[in-house]
Protein backbone atom coordinates (compact mmCIF):
# COMPACT_ATOMS: atom_id res chain seq x y z
CA UNK A 1 0.00 0.00 0.00
CA UNK A 2 1.78 3.34 -1.13
CA UNK A 3 -0.09 5.37 0.81
CA UNK A 4 1.13 3.41 4.34
CA UNK A 5 4.60 6.15 4.02
CA UNK A 6 2.70 8.94 3.94
CA UNK A 7 3.54 10.51 7.08
CA UNK A 8 -0.02 11.90 9.03
CA UNK A 9 1.21 14.88 9.52
CA UNK A 10 1.95 15.38 5.87
CA UNK A 11 -1.62 15.01 4.60
CA UNK A 12 -3.27 17.54 3.45
CA UNK A 13 -6.57 18.20 1.99
CA UNK A 14 -7.35 18.36 -1.60
CA UNK A 15 -10.53 19.10 -3.62
CA UNK A 16 -12.28 16.28 -5.74
CA UNK A 17 -11.21 17.43 -9.13
CA UNK A 18 -14.15 18.18 -11.09
CA UNK A 19 -15.21 14.66 -13.40
CA UNK A 20 -18.65 16.34 -14.86
CA UNK A 21 -20.34 19.42 -15.97
CA UNK A 22 -23.00 18.04 -13.52
CA UNK A 23 -22.62 16.68 -10.24
CA UNK A 24 -22.58 12.59 -10.75
CA UNK A 25 -25.34 10.40 -9.17
CA UNK A 26 -25.47 7.59 -6.98
CA UNK A 27 -28.03 4.92 -5.94
CA UNK A 28 -27.38 2.82 -2.66
CA UNK A 29 -29.35 -0.38 -2.08
CA UNK A 30 -29.27 -0.89 1.64
CA UNK A 31 -28.10 0.84 4.38
CA UNK A 32 -26.34 -1.55 6.38
CA UNK A 33 -23.03 -0.05 7.85
CA UNK A 34 -21.43 -1.18 4.15
CA UNK A 35 -23.85 0.93 2.71
CA UNK A 36 -23.79 4.43 4.95
CA UNK A 37 -20.02 4.09 4.89
CA UNK A 38 -19.65 4.50 0.98
CA UNK A 39 -22.77 6.80 0.93
CA UNK A 40 -20.20 8.96 3.03
CA UNK A 41 -17.61 8.43 0.97
CA UNK A 42 -19.47 9.15 -2.45
CA UNK A 43 -20.82 12.33 -0.70
CA UNK A 44 -16.91 13.85 -0.03
CA UNK A 45 -15.70 12.49 -3.75
CA UNK A 46 -18.55 14.95 -5.24
CA UNK A 47 -21.27 12.59 -5.54
CA UNK A 48 -25.37 13.22 -4.95
CA UNK A 49 -25.55 10.01 -3.35
CA UNK A 50 -29.20 8.48 -2.08
CA UNK A 51 -29.68 5.47 -0.05
CA UNK A 52 -32.36 3.57 -0.51
CA UNK A 53 -33.66 1.26 2.17
CA UNK A 54 -36.70 -1.40 1.95
CA UNK A 55 -37.48 -1.06 6.40
CA UNK A 56 -38.64 1.65 7.86
CA UNK A 57 -35.62 2.41 9.61
CA UNK A 58 -31.40 2.25 8.40
CA UNK A 59 -29.02 -0.50 9.21
CA UNK A 60 -29.98 -3.40 7.49
CA UNK A 61 -28.50 -6.28 9.55
CA UNK A 62 -27.73 -3.52 12.46
CA UNK A 63 -30.94 -2.53 12.44
CA UNK A 64 -32.35 -1.61 16.09
CA UNK A 65 -35.47 -2.35 17.59
CA UNK A 66 -37.50 -0.48 20.74
CA UNK A 67 -40.08 -2.06 22.48
CA UNK A 68 -41.26 -1.96 26.12
CA UNK A 69 -38.82 -0.32 27.14
CA UNK A 70 -35.81 -2.52 26.39
CA UNK A 71 -33.70 -1.57 22.95
CA UNK A 72 -32.12 -3.95 21.27
CA UNK A 73 -29.49 -4.02 18.34
CA UNK A 74 -30.93 -6.86 16.12
CA UNK A 75 -27.61 -7.60 14.52
CA UNK A 76 -23.72 -6.65 14.98
CA UNK A 77 -22.28 -5.75 18.68
CA UNK A 78 -19.34 -6.05 18.53
CA UNK A 79 -17.16 -2.91 17.32
CA UNK A 80 -13.48 -2.83 16.49
CA UNK A 81 -10.73 -0.89 14.68
CA UNK A 82 -12.17 2.62 15.72
CA UNK A 83 -10.16 4.62 14.04
CA UNK A 84 -12.02 3.48 10.65
CA UNK A 85 -15.01 5.24 11.99
CA UNK A 86 -12.69 8.40 12.96
CA UNK A 87 -11.75 8.63 9.70
CA UNK A 88 -15.35 8.65 8.02
CA UNK A 89 -16.72 11.47 10.62
CA UNK A 90 -13.63 13.48 9.20
CA UNK A 91 -14.50 13.31 5.82
CA UNK A 92 -16.03 16.56 4.19
CA UNK A 93 -18.30 17.44 1.10
CA UNK A 94 -16.13 17.46 -2.11
CA UNK A 95 -12.95 17.81 0.23
CA UNK A 96 -11.66 13.95 -0.14
CA UNK A 97 -8.32 13.59 2.05
CA UNK A 98 -5.47 12.53 0.16
CA UNK A 99 -5.02 9.03 0.88
CA UNK A 100 -4.18 8.75 4.75
CA UNK A 101 -2.33 5.77 6.15
CA UNK A 102 -4.64 2.73 6.31
CA UNK A 103 -3.53 1.68 9.02
CA UNK A 104 -1.99 4.84 11.33
CA UNK A 105 1.15 4.22 13.27
CA UNK A 106 2.06 0.88 11.59
CA UNK A 107 -0.41 -1.05 13.48
CA UNK A 108 0.24 0.25 17.10
CA UNK A 109 -2.85 0.84 19.27
CA UNK A 110 -5.28 3.72 17.99
CA UNK A 111 -4.96 6.90 19.69
CA UNK A 112 -7.73 7.23 22.45
CA UNK A 113 -8.72 10.72 21.35
CA UNK A 114 -11.31 10.28 18.76
CA UNK A 115 -12.71 14.53 17.87
CA UNK A 116 -14.44 13.74 15.08
CA UNK A 117 -16.25 10.34 16.40
CA UNK A 118 -17.40 12.13 19.36
CA UNK A 119 -19.18 14.90 18.16
CA UNK A 120 -21.57 12.17 16.65
CA UNK A 121 -21.20 8.96 18.56
CA UNK A 122 -19.20 7.73 22.25
CA UNK A 123 -17.83 4.99 21.91
CA UNK A 124 -16.09 3.18 25.24
CA UNK A 125 -14.06 0.43 25.12
CA UNK A 126 -15.22 -3.52 26.55
CA UNK A 127 -12.56 -5.61 28.74
CA UNK A 128 -12.97 -8.48 28.57
CA UNK A 129 -13.48 -8.65 25.02
CA UNK A 130 -15.08 -11.79 25.86
CA UNK A 131 -15.79 -14.24 28.63
CA UNK A 132 -15.59 -17.53 27.14
CA UNK A 133 -17.46 -20.04 29.60
CA UNK A 134 -16.68 -23.93 28.88
CA UNK A 135 -18.92 -26.43 29.28
CA UNK A 136 -17.58 -27.69 32.63
CA UNK A 137 -17.96 -24.25 34.30
CA UNK A 138 -14.30 -22.47 33.44
CA UNK A 139 -14.11 -19.63 32.01
CA UNK A 140 -11.18 -18.02 29.67
CA UNK A 141 -11.47 -14.24 29.86
CA UNK A 142 -9.97 -13.39 26.30
CA UNK A 143 -8.42 -9.73 26.00
CA UNK A 144 -5.53 -8.40 24.53
CA UNK A 145 -2.76 -8.20 28.11
CA UNK A 146 -0.47 -10.99 27.21
CA UNK A 147 0.00 -11.27 30.79
CA UNK A 148 -3.04 -12.06 31.69
CA UNK A 149 -3.54 -14.36 28.84
CA UNK A 150 -0.59 -16.23 30.14
CA UNK A 151 -1.77 -16.31 33.39
CA UNK A 152 -5.10 -18.00 32.46
CA UNK A 153 -3.49 -20.58 29.66
CA UNK A 154 -0.82 -21.20 32.70
CA UNK A 155 -4.05 -21.97 34.92
CA UNK A 156 -6.09 -23.84 32.29
CA UNK A 157 -3.75 -25.54 30.09
CA UNK A 158 -0.08 -25.12 31.33
CA UNK A 159 1.12 -27.36 28.64
CA UNK A 160 0.37 -24.24 26.20
CA UNK A 161 2.25 -22.00 27.46
CA UNK A 162 5.20 -22.58 24.48
CA UNK A 163 2.56 -23.03 22.13
CA UNK A 164 0.94 -19.70 22.95
CA UNK A 165 4.33 -18.05 22.07
CA UNK A 166 4.43 -19.25 18.98
CA UNK A 167 1.04 -18.62 18.06
CA UNK A 168 1.20 -14.64 18.49
CA UNK A 169 4.60 -14.96 16.67
CA UNK A 170 3.16 -16.94 13.48
CA UNK A 171 -0.48 -15.06 13.70
CA UNK A 172 1.35 -11.92 14.37
CA UNK A 173 3.36 -11.99 10.77
CA UNK A 174 -0.24 -13.45 9.45
CA UNK A 175 -1.87 -9.58 10.80
CA UNK A 176 1.44 -8.13 9.07
CA UNK A 177 0.34 -9.05 5.87
CA UNK A 178 -2.69 -9.86 5.59
CA UNK A 179 -4.32 -7.43 6.96
CA UNK A 180 -1.69 -4.23 7.23
CA UNK A 181 -0.23 -4.86 3.93
CA UNK A 182 -2.80 -6.56 2.28
CA UNK A 183 -6.10 -4.92 4.01
CA UNK A 184 -7.17 -2.74 1.46
CA UNK A 185 -5.92 -4.88 -1.55
CA UNK A 186 -9.02 -5.23 -3.99
CA UNK A 187 -8.33 -8.50 -5.69
CA UNK A 188 -10.11 -7.80 -9.24
CA UNK A 189 -7.61 -9.84 -11.06
CA UNK A 190 -6.03 -13.40 -10.69
CA UNK A 191 -2.37 -11.88 -11.19
CA UNK A 192 -3.11 -9.40 -8.05
CA UNK A 193 -4.30 -12.53 -6.06
CA UNK A 194 -0.89 -14.38 -7.27
CA UNK A 195 1.61 -11.99 -5.89
CA UNK A 196 0.72 -12.64 -2.44
CA UNK A 197 -0.14 -16.27 -2.73
CA UNK A 198 3.80 -17.03 -2.36
CA UNK A 199 3.81 -14.96 1.09
CA UNK A 200 0.56 -16.15 2.23
CA UNK A 201 1.62 -20.05 1.55
CA UNK A 202 5.22 -19.13 3.33
CA UNK A 203 3.16 -17.80 6.57
CA UNK A 204 1.00 -21.38 6.19
CA UNK A 205 -1.97 -18.95 6.13
CA UNK A 206 -4.14 -20.97 3.67
CA UNK A 207 -4.46 -23.91 5.60
CA UNK A 208 -7.46 -24.23 7.51
CA UNK A 209 -7.75 -22.31 10.89
CA UNK A 210 -9.02 -24.98 13.01
CA UNK A 211 -5.88 -27.46 11.69
CA UNK A 212 -3.24 -23.77 11.98
CA UNK A 213 -4.29 -23.18 15.84
CA UNK A 214 -3.53 -27.19 16.99
CA UNK A 215 -0.21 -26.85 15.91
CA UNK A 216 0.60 -24.71 18.64
CA UNK A 217 -2.34 -26.00 21.67
CA UNK A 218 -2.85 -29.01 22.77
CA UNK A 219 -5.77 -28.23 24.82
CA UNK A 220 -9.22 -28.68 23.63
CA UNK A 221 -9.95 -25.41 25.42
CA UNK A 222 -7.04 -23.22 24.14
CA UNK A 223 -7.83 -24.74 20.70
CA UNK A 224 -11.29 -23.19 20.89
CA UNK A 225 -10.54 -19.94 22.49
CA UNK A 226 -8.05 -18.94 19.45
CA UNK A 227 -10.40 -20.28 16.63
CA UNK A 228 -13.87 -19.17 17.39
CA UNK A 229 -13.67 -15.71 16.72
CA UNK A 230 -14.76 -16.70 12.89
CA UNK A 231 -18.26 -17.74 13.37
CA UNK A 232 -19.21 -14.25 14.39
CA UNK A 233 -18.11 -13.37 11.06
CA UNK A 234 -20.77 -16.12 9.35
CA UNK A 235 -17.36 -18.63 9.17
CA UNK A 236 -16.21 -22.52 10.13
CA UNK A 237 -13.23 -22.55 12.15
CA UNK A 238 -13.00 -25.95 10.57
CA UNK A 239 -13.03 -24.38 6.86
CA UNK A 240 -12.14 -21.20 6.68
CA UNK A 241 -8.05 -20.30 5.87
CA UNK A 242 -5.74 -19.47 8.62
CA UNK A 243 -5.48 -15.95 7.44
CA UNK A 244 -8.31 -15.38 9.90
CA UNK A 245 -5.66 -16.28 12.89
CA UNK A 246 -5.15 -12.18 12.24
CA UNK A 247 -8.66 -11.55 14.27
CA UNK A 248 -6.63 -12.21 17.30
CA UNK A 249 -4.58 -8.88 16.73
CA UNK A 250 -7.24 -6.90 15.27
CA UNK A 251 -8.85 -6.84 18.03
CA UNK A 252 -5.26 -7.30 20.38
CA UNK A 253 -4.05 -4.09 18.64
CA UNK A 254 -6.92 -2.07 18.68
CA UNK A 255 -9.28 -3.50 21.00
CA UNK A 256 -13.26 -3.60 20.94
CA UNK A 257 -15.74 -0.99 21.62
CA UNK A 258 -18.99 -0.53 22.32
CA UNK A 259 -21.46 2.60 20.92
CA UNK A 260 -23.04 4.26 24.08
CA UNK A 261 -27.27 3.66 23.34
CA UNK A 262 -26.08 0.52 21.07
CA UNK A 263 -24.64 0.15 17.72
CA UNK A 264 -27.90 1.27 16.56
CA UNK A 265 -26.47 4.94 18.23
CA UNK A 266 -23.70 4.64 15.32
CA UNK A 267 -25.89 3.98 12.37
CA UNK A 268 -27.84 7.02 13.24
CA UNK A 269 -24.67 8.92 13.38
CA UNK A 270 -23.76 7.37 9.96
CA UNK A 271 -27.16 9.13 8.71
CA UNK A 272 -26.24 11.84 10.51
CA UNK A 273 -22.78 12.47 9.04
CA UNK A 274 -24.07 11.04 5.39
CA UNK A 275 -27.37 13.87 5.90
CA UNK A 276 -24.89 16.52 6.61
CA UNK A 277 -22.88 16.20 3.60
CA UNK A 278 -25.91 16.52 1.30
CA UNK A 279 -26.96 12.89 1.12
CA UNK A 280 -30.47 11.37 0.83
CA UNK A 281 -31.73 8.77 2.80
CA UNK A 282 -34.93 7.01 1.51
CA UNK A 283 -37.11 4.54 3.56
CA UNK A 284 -39.71 2.03 2.55
CA UNK A 285 -37.76 1.80 -0.86
CA UNK A 286 -37.22 -1.55 -1.61
CA UNK A 287 -35.73 -2.32 -5.39
CA UNK A 288 -37.05 -4.98 -7.36
CA UNK A 289 -34.93 -4.42 -10.22
CA UNK A 290 -31.31 -3.05 -11.59
CA UNK A 291 -32.17 -1.05 -14.57
CA UNK A 292 -29.55 -1.50 -17.09
CA UNK A 293 -29.06 -0.33 -20.98
CA UNK A 294 -26.69 -2.28 -23.66
CA UNK A 295 -23.85 0.50 -24.68
CA UNK A 296 -21.60 -1.40 -26.87
CA UNK A 297 -20.87 -4.80 -25.96
CA UNK A 298 -21.48 -4.10 -21.65
CA UNK A 299 -24.68 -3.71 -20.05
CA UNK A 300 -24.42 -0.12 -17.71
CA UNK A 301 -26.14 0.13 -14.89
CA UNK A 302 -28.64 3.34 -15.43
CA UNK A 303 -31.03 3.15 -12.03
CA UNK A 304 -33.18 1.14 -10.59
CA UNK A 305 -36.97 0.00 -10.45
CA UNK A 306 -38.25 0.14 -6.91
CA UNK A 307 -41.13 -2.33 -5.60
CA UNK A 308 -44.12 0.41 -5.71
CA UNK A 309 -43.30 0.83 -9.76
CA UNK A 310 -41.10 3.96 -9.34
CA UNK A 311 -37.83 4.42 -11.62
CA UNK A 312 -34.65 6.32 -10.10
CA UNK A 313 -31.98 6.77 -12.50
CA UNK A 314 -28.60 7.77 -11.77
CA UNK A 315 -25.01 7.02 -13.19
CA UNK A 316 -23.69 4.36 -10.62
CA UNK A 317 -25.54 1.87 -8.83
CA UNK A 318 -24.17 0.01 -5.63
CA UNK A 319 -25.87 -2.62 -3.87
CA UNK A 320 -25.20 -2.98 -0.40
CA UNK A 321 -27.86 -5.90 -0.34
CA UNK A 322 -27.59 -9.66 -0.23
CA UNK A 323 -24.93 -10.56 -3.15
CA UNK A 324 -26.93 -13.62 -4.01
CA UNK A 325 -30.02 -11.98 -4.45
CA UNK A 326 -28.33 -8.62 -6.09
CA UNK A 327 -27.76 -11.04 -9.11
CA UNK A 328 -30.61 -13.55 -9.12
CA UNK A 329 -33.40 -11.23 -8.47
CA UNK A 330 -32.79 -7.90 -9.48
CA UNK A 331 -30.46 -8.45 -13.03
CA UNK A 332 -31.87 -10.22 -15.76
CA UNK A 333 -30.44 -13.33 -16.65
CA UNK A 334 -29.32 -11.84 -19.94
CA UNK A 335 -26.98 -9.68 -18.78
CA UNK A 336 -24.92 -11.73 -16.20
CA UNK A 337 -22.08 -13.53 -17.74
CA UNK A 338 -20.41 -14.01 -15.37
CA UNK A 339 -22.79 -13.83 -11.95
CA UNK A 340 -24.93 -16.68 -13.65
CA UNK A 341 -27.40 -18.04 -11.74
CA UNK A 342 -25.51 -21.52 -11.51
CA UNK A 343 -22.45 -19.69 -10.29
CA UNK A 344 -24.38 -17.73 -7.70
CA UNK A 345 -26.70 -21.02 -6.60
CA UNK A 346 -23.50 -23.21 -6.40
CA UNK A 347 -21.20 -20.41 -3.91
CA UNK A 348 -22.06 -22.08 -0.31
CA UNK A 349 -23.52 -19.32 2.05
CA UNK A 350 -22.58 -18.81 5.84
CA UNK A 351 -24.59 -20.38 7.91
CA UNK A 352 -27.62 -18.86 9.45
CA UNK A 353 -28.62 -17.89 13.41
CA UNK A 354 -31.22 -18.02 16.10
CA UNK A 355 -31.24 -14.70 18.02
CA UNK A 356 -33.32 -14.43 21.26
CA UNK A 357 -33.99 -10.82 22.08
CA UNK A 358 -34.89 -10.43 25.92
CA UNK A 359 -35.55 -8.28 29.02
CA UNK A 360 -35.28 -9.87 32.38
CA UNK A 361 -35.19 -8.34 36.24
CA UNK A 362 -32.08 -7.50 38.21
CA UNK A 363 -31.51 -9.57 41.24
CA UNK A 364 -29.45 -7.99 43.32
CA UNK A 365 -29.44 -10.86 45.78
CA UNK A 366 -27.98 -13.17 42.55
CA UNK A 367 -25.81 -10.36 40.64
CA UNK A 368 -24.71 -11.10 37.14
CA UNK A 369 -21.17 -13.30 36.88
CA UNK A 370 -21.39 -12.63 32.74
CA UNK A 371 -19.36 -9.98 30.87
CA UNK A 372 -20.40 -7.79 28.52
CA UNK A 373 -19.64 -10.42 25.62
CA UNK A 374 -20.09 -13.90 26.45
CA UNK A 375 -18.99 -16.92 24.21
CA UNK A 376 -20.75 -19.87 25.92
CA UNK A 377 -19.31 -23.01 24.34
CA UNK A 378 -21.34 -26.52 24.41
CA UNK A 379 -20.18 -30.27 25.36
CA UNK A 380 -19.02 -30.88 21.24
CA UNK A 381 -16.93 -28.13 18.89
CA UNK A 382 -16.00 -29.64 15.69
CA UNK A 383 -18.97 -32.43 16.00
CA UNK A 384 -21.44 -29.29 16.69
CA UNK A 385 -19.90 -27.21 13.62
CA UNK A 386 -19.64 -30.11 10.85
CA UNK A 387 -23.65 -30.11 11.94
CA UNK A 388 -24.24 -26.31 11.17
CA UNK A 389 -22.00 -26.56 8.05
CA UNK A 390 -21.73 -30.06 6.60
CA UNK A 391 -24.95 -31.69 7.36
CA UNK A 392 -27.24 -29.11 8.15
CA UNK A 393 -28.87 -30.23 10.71
CA UNK A 394 -29.98 -29.13 14.19
CA UNK A 395 -27.53 -31.25 16.66
CA UNK A 396 -28.35 -32.34 20.42
CA UNK A 397 -26.60 -29.07 21.53
CA UNK A 398 -25.40 -25.77 21.21
CA UNK A 399 -23.25 -23.26 21.63
CA UNK A 400 -23.82 -19.03 21.90
CA UNK A 401 -23.13 -15.84 22.01
CA UNK A 402 -24.68 -14.21 24.89
CA UNK A 403 -24.49 -10.14 24.64
CA UNK A 404 -25.63 -8.11 27.90
CA UNK A 405 -24.76 -4.25 26.91
CA UNK A 406 -26.98 -3.47 29.61
CA UNK A 407 -24.06 -4.00 31.86
CA UNK A 408 -22.22 -1.24 29.96
CA UNK A 409 -25.20 1.01 29.63
CA UNK A 410 -28.22 0.75 31.61
CA UNK A 411 -30.12 3.33 29.91
CA UNK A 412 -31.05 0.31 27.26
CA UNK A 413 -34.05 -1.43 29.73
CA UNK A 414 -35.93 0.01 32.50
CA UNK A 415 -34.05 0.56 35.58
CA UNK A 416 -33.77 -2.62 37.49
CA UNK A 417 -34.14 -4.44 34.23
CA UNK A 418 -31.25 -5.60 31.78
CA UNK A 419 -31.88 -6.02 28.06
CA UNK A 420 -29.86 -8.78 26.13
CA UNK A 421 -29.80 -11.37 23.11
CA UNK A 422 -28.12 -14.64 22.94
CA UNK A 423 -27.06 -15.58 19.18
CA UNK A 424 -27.13 -19.41 18.17
CA UNK A 425 -25.10 -20.18 15.00
CA UNK A 426 -27.90 -22.67 13.31
CA UNK A 427 -27.48 -23.77 9.17
CA UNK A 428 -29.30 -22.03 6.92
CA UNK A 429 -32.11 -22.76 4.59
CA UNK A 430 -30.37 -25.14 2.64
CA UNK A 431 -31.51 -27.45 5.39
CA UNK A 432 -35.25 -27.09 4.92
CA UNK A 433 -35.93 -27.12 8.67
CA UNK A 434 -39.31 -25.95 9.26
CA UNK A 435 -38.58 -22.86 11.55
CA UNK A 436 -42.06 -22.26 12.91
CA UNK A 437 -41.73 -25.43 14.66
CA UNK A 438 -37.92 -26.00 14.93
CA UNK A 439 -37.62 -22.01 16.23
CA UNK A 440 -39.82 -22.54 19.74
CA UNK A 441 -38.10 -25.78 20.38
CA UNK A 442 -34.46 -24.73 20.38
CA UNK A 443 -35.43 -20.94 22.17
CA UNK A 444 -36.81 -23.34 25.32
CA UNK A 445 -33.64 -24.70 25.39
CA UNK A 446 -31.75 -21.83 25.28
CA UNK A 447 -33.26 -20.32 27.64
CA UNK A 448 -33.55 -23.11 30.01
CA UNK A 449 -29.76 -24.07 29.44
CA UNK A 450 -29.37 -20.14 30.63
CA UNK A 451 -31.33 -20.91 33.99
CA UNK A 452 -30.63 -24.09 34.62
CA UNK A 453 -26.89 -24.00 34.24
CA UNK A 454 -26.82 -20.78 36.65
CA UNK A 455 -25.96 -18.49 33.48
CA UNK A 456 -29.17 -16.05 34.78
CA UNK A 457 -30.44 -18.20 37.79
CA UNK A 458 -34.38 -17.71 37.68
CA UNK A 459 -34.28 -16.40 34.54
CA UNK A 460 -37.83 -18.07 33.82
CA UNK A 461 -39.34 -16.12 36.69
CA UNK A 462 -37.39 -13.03 36.12
CA UNK A 463 -38.01 -12.75 32.19
CA UNK A 464 -40.64 -9.62 31.52
CA UNK A 465 -40.05 -9.68 27.47
CA UNK A 466 -38.76 -12.56 25.40
CA UNK A 467 -38.88 -12.42 21.30
CA UNK A 468 -36.80 -13.91 18.66
CA UNK A 469 -35.71 -14.44 15.22
CA UNK A 470 -34.58 -17.45 12.80
CA UNK A 471 -33.20 -17.94 9.51
CA UNK A 472 -36.89 -17.09 7.87
CA UNK A 473 -36.23 -13.35 9.29
CA UNK A 474 -32.80 -13.33 7.45
CA UNK A 475 -34.60 -14.77 4.10
CA UNK A 476 -37.63 -12.74 4.17
CA UNK A 477 -37.23 -9.96 5.83
CA UNK A 478 -33.66 -8.97 5.32
CA UNK A 479 -33.85 -11.18 1.79
CA UNK A 480 -30.62 -12.66 2.89
CA UNK A 481 -30.34 -15.78 0.21
CA UNK A 482 -31.20 -19.23 2.03
CA UNK A 483 -31.27 -17.09 5.16
CA UNK A 484 -27.65 -16.35 5.30
CA UNK A 485 -26.53 -14.08 7.89
CA UNK A 486 -23.16 -13.33 6.77
CA UNK A 487 -22.68 -13.99 3.07
CA UNK A 488 -21.26 -16.16 0.92
CA UNK A 489 -19.69 -18.50 3.33
CA UNK A 490 -15.51 -17.19 3.73
CA UNK A 491 -13.44 -20.51 2.63
CA UNK A 492 -10.26 -20.57 0.39
CA UNK A 493 -12.36 -20.77 -2.44
CA UNK A 494 -14.79 -17.66 -1.68
CA UNK A 495 -11.71 -15.43 -0.28
CA UNK A 496 -9.48 -12.48 -2.00
CA UNK A 497 -10.01 -12.83 -5.55
CA UNK A 498 -12.31 -15.41 -5.20
CA UNK A 499 -14.99 -13.87 -3.42
CA UNK A 500 -17.55 -11.53 -4.71
CA UNK A 501 -15.65 -8.50 -6.51
CA UNK A 502 -16.74 -4.45 -5.30
CA UNK A 503 -16.93 -3.41 -9.12
CA UNK A 504 -19.20 -6.18 -11.50
CA UNK A 505 -17.43 -8.15 -13.47
CA UNK A 506 -21.36 -8.25 -15.55
CA UNK A 507 -22.69 -4.83 -15.90
CA UNK A 508 -20.34 -1.38 -15.89
CA UNK A 509 -21.44 1.45 -13.37
CA UNK A 510 -22.69 -0.96 -10.92
CA UNK A 511 -20.58 -2.23 -7.74
CA UNK A 512 -20.99 -4.18 -4.28
CA UNK A 513 -20.28 -3.08 -0.90
CA UNK A 514 -20.64 -4.88 2.28
CA UNK A 515 -20.48 -8.23 3.98
CA UNK A 516 -21.43 -10.08 0.05
CA UNK A 517 -18.45 -7.89 -1.18
CA UNK A 518 -14.41 -7.89 -0.56
CA UNK A 519 -13.07 -8.37 1.75
CA UNK A 520 -15.65 -9.77 4.10
CA UNK A 521 -18.43 -9.80 6.92
CA UNK A 522 -17.89 -8.04 10.16
CA UNK A 523 -18.06 -4.10 11.08
CA UNK A 524 -14.29 -3.64 10.20
CA UNK A 525 -14.23 -5.26 7.32
CA UNK A 526 -17.33 -3.61 5.44
CA UNK A 527 -15.63 -0.32 6.35
CA UNK A 528 -13.05 -1.45 4.37
CA UNK A 529 -15.15 -2.47 1.54
CA UNK A 530 -16.54 1.03 1.20
CA UNK A 531 -13.19 2.18 1.40
CA UNK A 532 -12.09 -0.14 -2.00
CA UNK A 533 -15.42 0.53 -3.39
CA UNK A 534 -15.00 4.14 -3.31
CA UNK A 535 -11.58 3.65 -4.84
CA UNK A 536 -12.93 1.48 -7.33
CA UNK A 537 -16.06 4.17 -8.46
CA UNK A 538 -12.97 7.06 -8.28
CA UNK A 539 -10.65 5.19 -10.78
CA UNK A 540 -13.63 4.86 -13.04
CA UNK A 541 -14.88 8.53 -12.97
CA UNK A 542 -11.14 9.71 -13.37
CA UNK A 543 -10.93 11.70 -10.08
CA UNK A 544 -7.84 11.59 -8.59
CA UNK A 545 -6.47 7.99 -7.42
CA UNK A 546 -5.39 9.40 -4.30
CA UNK A 547 -8.67 11.33 -3.40
CA UNK A 548 -9.94 8.44 -1.76
CA UNK A 549 -10.10 9.37 1.91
Amino acid sequence: MTSASIPASEIQPALAEPFSPRRKTALIIGSGIGGLSLGIRLQSLGFNTTILERLDAPGGRAYQRQVNGYTFDMGPTVITVPQFIEELFALQRDQARLSAPDFPNGGDPAPTERPHTEKYVKLVPISPFYRIYFDDGTFFDYDGDPQRTRAQIKALAPEDLSGYEQFQRDAGAIFERGFLELGYTHFGDLPTMLKAVPDLLKLDAVRTLFSFTRKYFQNPKMQQVFSFETLLIGGNPLSVPAIYAMIHFVEKTWGIHYAVGGTGALVRAFVQKFEELGGTMRYGAGVSEIVTEKEGRQPVARGVRLEGGEELSADIVVSNGDWANTYLKRLDKKVRKVNSDTRVKLSPQSMSLLVIYFGFRDDPERPLKLRHHNIILGPRYEELLREIFGKKVLGQDFSQYLHVPTLTDPALAPAGHHAAYTLVPVPNNASGLDWAVQGPRLVDRVMGMLDDRGYIPGLRSRLTHLDYVTPDYFEQTLDSHLGNAFGPEPLLAQSAFFRPHNRSEDVTHLYMVGAGAQPGAGTPSVMMSAKMTARLIAQDFGIHPEIVG
